[in-house]
């Protein structure tokens, strides 16, 4: 089988979860992948060995300012005319399946030429009856109409009775000292202001990463780190918690370590509200709706979270896209969810919720 695996490079959660499944085709001689990458610049891209040749284009991405969706600035950037042309020039001649993780350009190519395909993206999975917020007819078209598929298959961290899958996770918990760093990830907020809130919390080491840091430096106890996977995992596996945008690869993985969160979603995108409305649902994060230092402090004394573990294997997802069996996603959400443990208090959330 043959493979087109198109990925949304906006945000590095998406690439997170294509490493994992890049990894687990790698192993394999009975698939071929080849990958395409849309909405930052080339030179933007950092840890990529994993996928090989792979290719860019420009696409289409969210242009964000001081923590805020810009939609005018969003519509005013995109450029239509080469998103046009680059839906045109890629060929998907000889491939068997497109797998969609919410990207523009091999969706549209797929669907002009006819070739089957199917999202597998988070975003996929609020298609369905998932708790939403702050979304509008806008967010609604949006869904429909940005990355196109045949078939959609969403990845939650529950699956509310619907084609959803969980999310694949390959870190492990490991022994970590209870007062160490707090991992902050802020990528869509200005450093400086990420500085001033932390300033006067001289108690505590903050490890921060973002991707207007060219070098490592040290400023009293706020260290500010280019974005790096290998140093971002050490600093993740080593922290006793974790301040972060609602991003949802970031939280699967800080949910498997059982780091608290603090999560301050991006205004303006309803999938960051929604992710945190979960969480809350489920007492997995504290919400930081504004750069806040009193909440960050109170924050800092709240307890670990309980874990949730997440399946780590992708091969039967593989197996399942390779036996284009696509209409039978019950057999494939009920051999994934088998893997996911929750812990007590959370299981009893579930309960309560009735979700």
């Amino acid at each position: 089988m043959r493979l087109l695996y198109g990925v949304q490079g906006t945000g590095n959660g998406h690439i997170a979860r294509a490493r994992i499944m890049a990894a687990a085709l790698a192993e394999r001689d009975d698939v071929s992948v080849d990958f395409v990458f849309t909405g930052r610049p080339p030179e933007k891209y950092f840890d990529m060995e994993i996928f090989g040749d792979y290719r860019t284009f420009t696409g289409l991405s969210f242009i964000t300012k001081r923590g805020r969706v810009d939609k005018w600035a969003t519509v005013k950037d995109a450029n239509v005319s080469q998103f046009i042309k680059d839906v045109k020039a890629l060929d998907t001649r000889g491939y068997d399946l497109l797998v969609n993780d919410f990207e523009p350009i091999t969706a549209w190519a797929a669907k002009q030429q006819d070739l089957p395909s199917i999202a597998i993206s988070h975003q996929a999975a609020f298609n369905y009856d998932v708790p939403k917020s702050g979304n509008t007819i806008f967010d609604s078209l949006l869904m429909k109409v940005f990355a196109p598929t045949d078939l959609q298959l969403g990845v939650h961290w529950y699956h509310f009775n619907q084609p959803i899958i969980p999310p694949f996770v390959s870190e492990k918990p490991i022994m970590a000292s209870a007062n160490g760093h707090v991992l902050v990830y802020l990528p869509f907020e200005d450093v400086e202001d990420i500085q001033q809130m932390l300033e006067p919390l001289s108690d505590q080491v903050f490890e921060c990463f973002h991707p207007n840091i060219d070098e490592v430096k040290e400023i009293g106890h706020i260290h500010w780190h280019p974005t790096s996977k290998k140093h971002f995992q050490k600093a993740l596996q080593h922290a006793s918690g974790v301040i972060a945008n609602g991003g949802f690869e970031l939280s699967s993985e800080a949910l498997q370590l059982g780091k608290k969160l603090l999560i301050k979603p991006l205004h303006g995108q309803f999938e960051q509200l929604s992710n945190v409305l979960t969480l809350n649902k489920l007492d997995l994060c504290h919400t930081l709706f504004q750069l806040d230092t009193d909440i960050v402090e109170e924050w800092l004394e709240a307890p670990d979270n309980e874990a949730v573990t997440f399946p780590d294997n992708a091969n039967i997802l593989i197996d399942w896209l390779k036996n284009k069996d696509f209409s039978d996603t019950q057999s494939l959400r009920d051999a994934l969810w088998k893997n996911v443990r929750y812990g007590n208090k959370t299981q009893e959330r579930l309960l309560a919720l009735a979700i």
